[in-house]
């Protein structure tokens, strides 16, 4: 597209001469010796890449009519020129929004190499402006697929706390979309604009891993051959994720707590303090009550992280969305690649169904993607499967689980029996983890904390009775 390009300048050899320049590149210009005419070309549909206004017109100030230019068109870049080259006209200029400042009289040349870059800039500036609406589009809420009651109640949850800048624990078992609850809850707060900065605590080696965070000096330590930003400083202002945060070592642990707690840290091989402004957002999928209980992680940082707890289903809870979350990963791997895949048919949905996706989510996408290129059109069959998702057995029923002999049985013992054995499977499918546990329960936490506590249960304890 053709740059469109706004001159206001009351010297009209000068005006003349700029015209003559842009016109030679085939720019589009339009050019004005006034401030009110300048105004009159501005309005409707005149959208304008870059503006040239000289900082001493007739009728006006040229800073101040840059202000009104820029609030109309906030994408278009300025380059004030003026006869009085004071550094406290250039810093006043540049601090109202102007991408250059030029001296009269100036080189032609030098002029154009200025514009370039005001062009490059003004493009890249639009194209992360439009990244930045395809990533709130991309994780907005409602791009988190599941209509079940496990998930809407996870979604309803983050919604509220998505707009404070309280700490936000994601509890999960691996594959379940912690990182996209994460990524949501960020672009859809009031840090959105900022950055969204991920690492993963447990594919980082410890003596790599507080460099990787808090940034290091040169020669620190053997290979330090240059200053680095860490993570948290990369995140001032935005989101750091920290996933896998139950991997962390102890000694990573107490510095990670001073972060939080000062909002402040020092870099490695640094005495001087950096200040940030930074929301966390942790993530795991083990039991970070038992491993504190345990001695594996600090209590205090448990607490300073844990002050909105969110525990994501894992897909063998929500077995009602797999239909949607199907469609979604056919959409994405079929259609938009130009492939005629349409679905699952009823058999095959059945049979994934009495699945219990270990893998979650994840393994439900790669199983998806796979289908889109084994079987490109058509139905997905129950034959075309691979082989483990087809040997699912539907569960036992009911009336097959209780054998009551001639002789009766106490009906208190055989419910307390059965209650017992429930609420042992239900703790040793989510790894004991007392609020997955009472999701998959639907009880509330504090009920199944003290039933645990009541009836002395053990993660040792076993029943074949589930």
């Amino acid at each position: 597209m053709t740059p469109r390009v706004l001159i206001v300048e009351d010297e009209s050899s000068l005006r003349t001469s700029l015209f003559r320049a842009f016109d030679r590149r085939g720019y589009s210009v339009v050019t004005s010796g006034k401030i009110e005419e300048a105004k009159m070309l501005t309005q409707g549909s005149q959208n304008f890449d870059l503006a040239l206004i000289d900082m001493n017109l007739p009728d006006g100030d040229g800073i101040e009519f840059m202000e009104q230019f820029k609030s109309a068109s906030s994408n278009a870049e300025v380059i004030i020129l003026t006869g009085n080259g004071s550094i406290e006209s250039a810093v006043r200029a540049t601090q109202k929004g102007a991408f250059h400042f030029l001296t009269k009289p100036f080189n032609l040349e030098e002029m154009m190499s200025v514009v370039d870059k005001a062009l490059v800039h003004k493009k890249l500036s639009t194209e992360n402006k439009l990244l930045r609406k395809e990533l709130h589009r991309t994780y907005k809420f409602d791009q988190i697929i599941g209509q079940s009651e496990s998930i809407q109640n996870v979604l309803s949850l983050v919604q509220r706390v998505a707009h404070s800048d309280a700490t936000i624990l994601v509890m999960g078992e691996s594959g379940t979309g912690k990182e996209l609850i994460a990524r949501a809850i960020h672009y859809n707060s009031d840090r959105s604009l900022h950055p969204f900065v991920a690492i993963n605590c447990g594919a980082i080696p410890s003596e790599l891993l507080e460099s990787e965070l808090f940034g290091h000096m040169k020669g620190a330590f053997t290979g330090a051959i240059s200053n680095r930003v860490g993570r948290f400083e990369l995140a001032d202002g935005g989101t750091l994720f920290l996933d896998e945060i139950g991997d962390l070592e102890p000694s990573l642990q107490v510095k990670i707590l001073r972060a939080l707690q000062e909002r402040s840290f020092e870099p490695v091989g640094s005495t001087k303090t950096v200040s940030i402004n930074v929301r966390v957002i942790a993530a795991t999928n083990i039991d970070l009550e038992k491993a504190v209980e345990e001695g594996r992680f600090r209590e205090d940082l448990y607490y300073r992280l844990n002050v909105i707890p969110v525990s994501v289903p894992p897909l063998r809870q929500r077995q009602s969305d797999l239909p949607l979350l199907i469609n979604h990963f056919i959409q994405i791997y079929s259609k938009n690649k130009g492939r005629g895949l349409v679905g699952f048919s009823p058999e095959a949905i059945d049979c994934l169904s009495l699945y219990n996706w270990p893998g979650n989510i994840r393994e439900l996408e790669n199983l998806i993607e796979r289908m889109s290129i084994l079987k490109p059109q058509g139905l997905v069959e129950l034959s075309d499967l691979p082989t483990k998702y087809q040997t699912q057995k539907p569960p036992t029923k009911t009336e097959n689980i209780f054998d009551i002999p001639s002789e009766g049985i106490d009906f208190n013992t055989a419910v307390d029996t059965y209650e017992n054995a429930l609420i042992l499977k239900a703790l040793e499918r989510t790894g004991w983890n007392r609020n997955q546990a009472a999701t998959m329960l639907r009880l509330n936490r504090t009920t199944l904390v003290e039933k645990i506590k009541k009836k002395g249960l053990r993660p040792d304890e076993h029943t074949e009775m589930i």
